[in-house]
Parts: structure tokens; C-alpha cells; sequence
């Protein structure tokens, strides 16, 4: 059973995040088989202070 982990931005609704679950399951039983009933989607939303990339927070002023 895969468990398929999906970390992004806060902001999403809950709207999007179901049609997102449904995309990327979909996905993963066209490529790899199985059935939907085999899939979990876990969304973690982070906020933009809590991730960084290349050592500047993404909720810094772009440069």
C-alpha cells in the first residue's frame, strides 16, 4: 500500500486538496497499478517561514 506525501504552501482548500488526491491517485494506478482503494494521500501544509530553500526562508523579501 503506497503512501503517497504531498508537502506544500498552507493556502490550499479543501477543494483543491481532493481533486489533488484524486489526481495523483489516479496517477499512481495508471503507472503502477493497483487499485485507489490501495492509495493514501497525506497533505502536510507548511507555512512559508517554516521552509527554507538555499538558506532563505520562503517567507523572506525576494531579493
Amino acid at each position: 500500500m503506497p503512501i503517497i506525501r504531498i508537502e506544500m504552501f498552507e493556502g490550499r482548500n479543501t477543494d483543491q486538496k481532493r481533486a489533488c488526491a484524486e489526481a495523483v491517485t489516479r496517477a499512481w494506478c495508471d503507472t503502477c497499478g493497483g487499485t485507489p482503494q490501495m492509495v493514501t494521500v497525506v497533505f502536510t501544509d507548511v507555512s512559508k517561514s517554516d521552509w527554507a530553500t538555499a538558506g532563505r526562508l520562503a517567507s523572506d523579501p525576494k531579493v
